[in-house]
């Protein structure tokens, strides 16, 4: 175990962070009116007294970019957290399907798999994280037959009251940050660093936001909407949902 430089961390942000902040612009370039309104349910805005091509619009855009945030940004963490752990332990970005992290520690062989928050999945994607585990295990038993393995789901953020599951541990937030550092306060000391340039690049992300909305809702105006301005339901919900 070697004891992290904290400025490495810095380095490794201010080098990295623009990724996160581009890929939120490219992701807003690449979307279609099309593509939103075929995923929500239409039926949604009339129950809500939505009767605006704005709100909607926004609604739709505000939902996709909150999801795809996420899951962008969790991309983004796991990149860190691996950085973070080769520098202290000598881990490396796993080979094996389903494993994100691999590093030694006191004799132990860790496989760790990375996700954002402790609520990322249902049981059928809990149920195929547990056999990417035991197949990761298979597979470094084959040819290290004595190797002691243990299995990890680590969460970036968030609580798990019961870090010991039956087929692994579960570590999130500030346990997830110490396992692979071993520095106890980690969770709150990359909080700094990750602001670095965040107001520039999020005035660049908000001036491509405000176009497309501009954008859409006027597509939206033209397509399913009366000359006086009216939604016309029935063509948008045969849009979402009729056969052809």
């Amino acid at each position: 175990m070697k004891p992290l430089r904290f400025e490495d961390v810095y380095n490794y942000v201010e080098n990295n962070i623009g990724i996160f902040h581009r890929k939120r612009i490219e992701s807003l370039n690449t979307l279609r009116l099309d593509k939103i309104l075929k995923r929500k349910n239409p039926y949604l805005f009339k129950a809500k007294y939505v009767f605006t091509a704005k709100q909607i619009v926004k609604g739709l855009v505000d939902a996709h970019i909150s999801s795809n945030e996420e899951t962008i940004f969790g991309d983004w963490l796991e990149g860190l957290a691996i950085f973070i752990n080769e520098k202290v332990y000598g881990g490396w970005k796993s080979g094996i399907t389903g494993i994100d992290l691999e590093f030694n520690k006191e004799g132990i062989r860790y496989i760790v798999t990375i996700k954002s928050g402790p609520n990322w999945g249902n049981s059928s994607q809990i149920a195929k994280m547990k056999e990417d585990f035991r197949k990761a295990i298979r597979t470094l038993r084959t040819s290290n037959s004595g190797l002691n393995i243990v299995a990890v789901n680590g969460c970036c953020y968030g609580k798990d009251s019961r870090p010991e599951k039956e087929e692994y541990l579960k570590l999130c937030g500030q346990r997830f940050w110490e396992f692979i550092s071993g520095n106890e306060e980690l969770y709150t000391e990359i909080i700094e660093p990750l602001g670095y340039k965040a107001k520039e690049k999020n005035q660049e992300f908000l001036e491509s936001y405000s176009q497309m909305l501009n954008r859409f809702t006027s597509e939206f105006l033209g397509r399913f909407c009366e000359t006086n301005g009216q939604i016309n339901w029935n063509k948008l919900v045969e849009f979402n949902s009729g056969k052809n």
